[in-house]
């Protein structure tokens, strides 16, 4: 693991361009306290903040691997973890032993030489080969071509922006913003990023809050020369179509993805270090502590919760871990750490994401931090498998497709004039849309009269199906359930869950590792019938099924609670009432928000007339956001890493 920072130079690299990248570095220190340092050539500069985890002796950055002609010919830089690592060595090494004088084609114990080596003899085809999570960058001195590439979901992130002074990338986009003057780009911000961030609750890729500043998408791959613009491939393409499971094999079927989950989650715990494994009392992080404690008996779990009733899954959780005999450890959020902690948090995040469960999180993986350097965790589940409610929508609204499309208009337009809050009026007004319309993941937040009131540059032309509409063209034809799964994989997944996921661990040093995302896990996934995932009753049903026995009974048929935030109640209440006040007192986004419009909101959030808590938060943790990377108003206490290598 580690924090990856390029530069691909237009002209020559100089020594004050190689200082610029070292000093950059130390805003990403919490990705890899155990190592830091830059290598360059002529024109490429490799900057990496490292944290040990496999071949802690060798395995340092930049790695150097050539054939034997030209042993030094790549320079790898690499973030995350391959877990086939040992398979594909062992089959580069029985393959190609005979060109290299003594047999040996690794000088490591590690994953990085993997990479390197099947990048040479497979070329970009390699990617399609690692099984694991990763933002990688290969340097080839002799066609001086640069290679950068994210893993299928994007585990892992990587920033990139090009400019007329070359082309830089980092895990960290703070770490691009200091380089962004020798690049000759401006730290001008993208109001079309900034929309779609109030719209999502996250900014989609590849945009990024700055207009100068893109992100690699996830499932790509890009090469880069000298004073040229990345080419950008993908190479990642789920395919959710149904396969119909024939009559009497539905339990072979559940016996298949049972074991697909079992591989993976075995090859999850390679790692020369501790392994523990996070647990919020549901289904899908249950199943990975359970099927970690065979490989790992004194496996520690970690879970966290708050005080007020109804928003905690302590008790589930204890419970779990009891059952499958895990040593298990708490953490209680208070209100007042739950406010102190955000401006951190939103410096560690880069972008803003309005997600309130970011913040236990970041306390979990600080908790979890004194006792392990690497946590299992249950993401991705509900995407592959099926697993969130709004998957079941298709089912109430299937009536809606036996009318005419003018009759579906017509519902639309009665349910305008039916009072908020009338029962049925939610469905007439869900029922007139198609799918493209009315799905754009799980972020259910502002209309457009709500962003016209609080957005100065509101375009309405903007909208969710810039986002979407690529990503449902891939999909036609396919069920509407397979359709949102697809489309989440590409949006809420990549966009909120794995971005809090990575963030908030690497904010602690900590190595955060999901079993479910997975590419033979995603096999047995994909091709799954409609009602082996939603059926009337359920939610993910194979896989319920498939954990039968694995996970304890208690669990089994839960249903999905996550780390949820009484951020309704704390908004209403003394606990964050009076933060916010002066959040948007102190803010200096005039020229962005209407602020009175915003205080309006708040006013009329705690006086119970509306619950605008969501949209609330979506404002507040962008003009915190806004008043550290753009204001320099806030200016979060960042603490150096401590944490020791043994662990």
């Amino acid at each position: 693991m580690c924090g990856l920072l390029g530069f691909l130079t237009a002209d020559a690299a100089t020594a004050d361009v190689v200082d610029k990248v070292y000093d950059a570095l130390h805003c990403m220190r919490h990705r890899g306290p155990d190592e830091r340092g830059t290598w360059h050539d002529d024109h490429m500069i490799f900057g990496f903040n490292r944290l040990s985890i496999i071949d802690i002796e060798h395995s340092h950055q930049p790695l150097r691997w050539g054939p034997p002609e030209n042993p030094q010919r790549y320079a790898l830089t690499f973030n995350g973890e391959i877990y086939n690592y040992l398979e594909l060595r062992a089959e580069l090494a029985q393959a190609h032993a005979e060109e290299f004088p003594d047999g040996r084609i690794f000088a490591t114990e590690g994953d990085s030489e993997a990479i390197v080596a099947a990048f040479h003899y497979w070329g970009a085809a390699a990617v399609r080969r690692l099984r694991g999570m990763f933002a990688l960058a290969i340097w080839d001195t002799e066609t001086k071509e640069l290679f950068i590439a994210r893993d299928p979901f994007g585990i892992k992130p990587l920033f990139l922006a090009t400019g007329p002074g070359g082309t830089a990338f980092a895990s960290e986009k703070k770490s691009l913003l200091d380089l962004l003057p020798a690049l000759g780009l401006s730290d001008d911000l993208d109001p079309r990023a900034l929309e779609h961030y109030t719209v999502l609750q996250y900014v989609p890729e590849p945009e990024t809050l700055h207009a100068g500043i893109r992100r690699l998408e996830s499932g790509t791959y890009a090469t880069v020369r000298e004073g040229a613009d990345p080419v950008v491939t993908r190479y990642f393409r789920p395919d959710f179509r149904a396969e119909p499971i024939a009559a009497g094999a539905e339990r072979e079927r559940f016996r298949e993805i049972a074991a697909a989950l079992e591989d993976s989650v075995a090859k999850h715990m390679r790692a020369d270090v501790t392994v523990g494994s996070f647990l919020s009392g549901g289904i899908d992080s249950t199943a990975v502590a359970a099927l970690a404690m065979r490989h790992n008996p004194k496996l520690i779990t970690f879970t966290t919760g708050f005080e007020r009733e109804g928003y905690s899954e302590v008790d589930v959780a204890a419970e779990s871990a009891a059952a499958i005999g895990a040593r298990h450890i708490v953490k209680v959020v208070s209100p007042a750490e739950f406010a102190a902690a955000i401006p951190e948090i939103v410096w560690y995040l880069d972008d803003p994401v309005a997600d309130p469960a970011l913040v236990p999180l970041y306390f979990v993986a600080k908790e979890a931090r004194k006792h392990v350097k690497v946590v299992l965790s249950g993401e991705g589940a509900d995407e592959l498998f099926g697993g969130y409610t709004i998957y079941r929508e298709p089912l109430s609204l299937k009536p809606f497709e036996y009318l005419p499309r003018g009759l579906r208009r017509l519902a639309g337009r009665l349910s305008d004039r039916i009072p908020d809050g009338t029962r049925g009026k939610s469905l007439l007004h869900r029922g007139s849309l198609t799918l493209e319309e009315r799905y754009y993941g799980n972020a259910r937040s502002f209309s457009d009269a709500q962003l016209r009131a609080v957005l100065r540059e509101f375009r309405p032309e903007w909208t969710h199906r810039d986002v979407t509409a690529p990503i449902y063209a891939e999909s036609a034809g396919w069920d509407p359930v397979a359709r949102m799964q697809h489309l989440d994989l590409f949006t809420w997944l990549r966009g909120d869950i794995l971005v809090k996921a990575d963030k908030m661990t690497m904010a602690n040093s900590l190595e955060l590792r999901v079993p479910f995302l997975d590419s033979e896990v995603l096999k047995v996934a994909e091709g799954l019938p409609y009602d082996s995932k939603i059926t009337k009753d359920t939610t993910k049903f194979a896989l319920r099924q498939a954990l039968d026995g694995i996970v304890p009974a208690h669990v089994l048929h839960r249903a999905k609670l996550g780390f949820p935030v009484p951020l309704r109640h704390w908004l209403r209440g003394t606990e964050l009432f009076e933060w916010a006040q002066v959040q948007i007192a102190d803010s200096q986004t005039d020229h962005l928000l209407d602020k009175a419009a915003i205080k309006g909101m708040l006013d009329e959030h705690r006086a119970g007339r509306s619950d605008h808590s969501r949209r609330l938060w979506t404002l507040l943790v962008f003009m915190v956001w806004h008043g550290i990377f753009v204001e320099d108003r806030i200016k979060p206490d960042i603490q150096e890493p401590v944490y020791p290598v043994s662990l």
